[in-house]
């Protein structure tokens, strides 16, 4: 019995040499069950074509992680050090950031420290990706450790990338002030800031209402000659939308057509929160109108920044058709978001509407939502 599973495995794998990569790329993304696609992906990694695709080890650590399996992700990357790949460098260093990307940070580690076993080079790139790994893991307290202690070790000094990582560690921790004078090292260092360092920034500084300060990072970042982009303007978009400036956030999307940087769903939705923060619900219906006119598609955000006043304002009827339109996109709410719509429907006995929006919510074949109704009929 043995052998005969061993033949099958054999026949299997051969017949799979044959396949076109992209052919079995689909056979995974339409594997529903997770556990077939764990043995199906152990199987395909035998081909050193399949090995090569970065973005398919992406894809399905993404779909793992987002299931919570993390023993399997743990199975499908420990299955990859019998290759011999795992003694290149980028092999590995894929190991580290996709462990990372899952949030699993020891693995992510051990990883690393088993290059040096294997006599794998490490270099800034290995670095950067157990920095990477660090961050997108959350532990933050060991960013600092990491920073400032194993280029050293590894007999390198920190890039672009590295100063980036540990910005972004700072500004997701709230230490801005930190991540400023991270910036000014950089500089001293003679490391170039890029477009991603200011963006990282100008998002975390805006957010956390620190206005004025983004304003002087907008400037340091002109004085570099370095171009805004979308995702700069949304930051400042969101800023003046949080600083309730919605006539100046209205002439800014007016700067960025003239300069020819189209305003995508982010812009847009920034406008709909301005106008939300100040309660004018037409101004907002007016420009998710706009989202309906422009060729963006509305999403989880939308929705969720418009639907609370669209309540509060006692416009039911239009919550109404928004749910409708969040069902008809596929797109993925929080239930408290419907079951406040639910709630003011039954509140003002339009019981045919709350009784069909139940219904929806059992009934799309993408996500089942529990939500409570009960009438005074």
């Amino acid at each position: 019995m043995h052998f005969l599973s061993r033949l099958v495995h054999r026949f299997s794998t051969v017949a799979t040499s044959t396949s076109n990569v992209g052919s079995i790329s689909t056979d995974l993304y339409k594997e529903k069950d997770l556990k077939r696609l764990v043995d199906k992906f152990k199987r395909y990694s035998d081909l050193e074509r399949f090995r090569t695709k970065t973005g398919i080890y992406k894809e399905t650590v993404r779909r793992l992680a987002n299931a919570k399996r993390f023993r399997w992700i743990e199975e499908i990357l420990e299955h990859q050090k019998q290759y011999k790949d795992v003694s290149k460098e980028g092999f590995s260093v894929r190991l580290v950031a996709l462990y990372g990307q899952a949030g699993m940070f020891d693995n992510a580690h051990r990883v690393f420290k088993e290059m040096r076993e294997r006599n794998c080079k490490q270099t800034i790139l290995s670095f950067n990706a157990l920095l990477g790994a660090c961050v997108n893991s959350r532990k933050f307290d060991m960013v600092d450790g990491l920073f400032s202690d194993l280029p050293k070790k590894l007999g390198i000094e920190p890039d672009q990338v590295s100063y980036n990582t540990v910005v972004k560690a700072y500004c997701e921790m709230g230490s801005l002030d930190s991540a400023i004078m991270l910036l000014d090292d950089m500089e001293k260092k003679g490391v170039e800031p890029d477009r991603i360092t200011f963006n990282t920034l100008l998002h975390a500084f805006y957010m956390n209402g620190r206005f004025g300060a983004a304003e002087m990072i907008w400037e340091r970042m002109a004085n570099r000659n370095i171009t805004p982009d979308i995702r700069s303007y949304n930051a400042k978009l969101y800023g003046l939308a949080m600083e309730k400036r919605t006539k100046e956030a209205v002439e800014l999307v007016e700067e960025m057509r003239y300069k020819t940087i189209k305003p995508d769903v982010f812009s847009f939705n920034a406008l709909i929160k301005g106008f939300v923060n100040e309660g004018k619900l037409e101004e907002a219906k007016w420009w998710y109108d706009e989202i309906e006119k422009s060729d963006c598609a509305i999403n989880k955000g939308t929705f969720t920044i418009l639907v609370p006043l669209v309540c509060e304002k006692g416009d039911l009827d239009f919550a109404f058709e928004l749910c409708k339109k969040i069902f008809g996109r596929r797109c993925l709410v929080d239930e408290e978001l419907l079951q406040l719509v639910l709630d003011s429907l039954v509140k003002e006995s339009k019981i045919e509407e709350a009784k069909e929006l139940v219904e929806l919510s059992k009934t799309n074949d993408y996500c089942r939502y529990n939500l409570k109704f009960s009438s005074n009929e």
